[in-house]
């Protein structure tokens, strides 16, 4: 790939593949909790919860980017504390455009797996719970072996969808080459510049290659979730 690919094309997959995998990985934990929250807790507010939840596949990126820029830029309220106290930076950075990433691709992430938990029958842990055993427990022993497929169809898909994120991160860290500039910006660049459609194109593909690639796995690794769920 790296004949195939120029230089800066090259680097504009490398630098999506590194933040889409930072963006997956960082968000899995929460996303797993508030999945088994939806799926399994009643509680005051829960609509509310999942309406914030699936608010980033609504809104209109450019706004999600620019609320992320109100808040974690370096005169945002958590942006300022963080560069303060902490060093951290995510405007104009790498790992804002893993952050943006990770949000926009949250939604989807938390319904495979929410689905996947769904799918569980709640008797199973039940029965658990009877013979003593702690809700931490159960869903580490039970649930959690039976939802991997969906855990790990919920990451594909995050992780496809952070590739193919564009709107909230060109407008939250912009579009720097080397830095923050992704695929998707950096197809947006060589359209604007006489003889950048070859280059273009070549992006185009491998974003179609991989994009396809993980919902194949993705669809397969439901069906194996579907199967192991009513053999149980």
């Amino acid at each position: 790939m790296s004949g195939w690919l120029g230089p800066e094309e090259w680097q504009a997959v490398a630098l999506s593949l590194r933040v889409s995998f930072w963006a997956t990985l960082a968000s899995l934990p929460l996303g797993i909790f508030v999945a088994h929250v939806l799926a399994r807790w009643s509680f005051p507010g829960k609509q509310v919860l999942n309406g914030l939840v699936h608010l980033p596949l609504i809104l209109p990126p450019v706004v999600t980017g620019y609320l992320l820029l109100l808040s974690f830029g370096r005169r945002g309220a958590v942006g300022g504390f963080l560069e303060s106290w902490f060093g951290i930076v995510f405007a104009f950075r790498w790992t804002g455009a893993a952050l943006a990433a990770a949000i926009m691709a949250f939604p989807l992430m938390v319904r495979a797996i929410r689905l996947a938990i769904e799918a569980v029958d709640p008797k199973l842990e039940q029965a658990a719970a009877t013979l003593g055993a702690s809700r931490p427990w159960v869903f580490a022993t039970v649930t959690l072996p039976l939802i991997l497929p969906g855990i790990i169809a919920g990451a594909i898909l995050a992780f496809a969808k952070a590739i193919g994120e564009f709107g909230a991160t060109i407008t939250f860290v912009s579009n720097i080459p080397g830095e923050t500039q992704t695929i998707p910006s950096a197809i947006y660049a060589l359209l604007q510049v006489p003889g950048g459609e070859a280059a273009a194109g070549r992006l185009v593909i491998v974003s179609i290659v991989v994009a396809m690639a993980a919902l194949l796995v993705s669809e397969f690794l439901a069906q194996r979730v579907a199967r192991r769920v009513a053999g149980a």
